[in-house]
């Protein structure tokens, strides 16, 4: 039986990373407890990262390609219409945040944290990843032929975005659910 070859010490620091700082937070997790978490001295993580500045922002890019693509299965895998499959992005975002160790969106929640340090570099991750989601959005509408994809995309995303800072605050994920229709109708406003 083939086995599977171990984890590079910087995955293992990305991982430790991700589990503590989408658990803790950023700010409530230092450098020595990811260290331990990763097996690995703290004089280790600091070859491999020059600071906790930049693990931070490599905790965000490790989590925009898989964030990325979720949303674009979630809307390849639906079934109906542009609306219906801008609608099923949020109902399952909504599924998602009924897991007990859901914690929202930890692009928002980092850029939360560093509010007051806008050049950050996580922050600066963080608003790369949400200009993508638009951006992939609107080709998405513009494919489907629909009118003005750019601002209708950016009409989707404030949705998007007030659902996970909604269901944050409450902790209720049938505000996603109620997001998907808002969207749906803004969407069909388009076709």
């Amino acid at each position: 039986m083939a086995q599977t070859p171990p984890r590079s010490t910087r995955n293992r620091i990305l991982d430790a990373a991700n589990r503590l700082f989408y658990g803790e937070g950023i700010r409530a997790v230092s450098v020595d407890a990811i260290a331990e978490k990763a097996g690995i001295t703290k004089k280790t993580l600091y070859y491999h990262f020059k600071s906790k500045d930049d693990l931070v922002a490599e905790y965000l890019v490790s989590r925009d390609q898989p964030n990325l693509t979720a949303f674009a299965t979630w809307f390849e895998e639906a079934e109906g219409d542009v609306a219906d499959k801008t609608a099923a992005i949020f109902l399952r975002l909504s599924e998602n945040a009924r897991h007990p160790k859901w914690k929202g969106c930890g692009f928002i929640r980092t850029a939360a944290e560093l509010a007051n340090m806008p050049g950050h570099p996580a922050v600066v991750v963080g608003a790369k990843h949400k200009k993508k989601f638009e951006a992939w959005l609107a080709d998405c509408y513009q494919l489907a032929g629909l009118k003005a994809p750019e601002m209708l995309a950016r009409r989707v995303v404030l949705l998007m975005e007030g659902a996970f800072s909604t269901m944050l605050i409450h902790r209720d994920p049938s505000y996603a659910e109620e997001a998907a229709e808002a969207a749906r109708c803004v969407v069909r406003l388009q076709m």
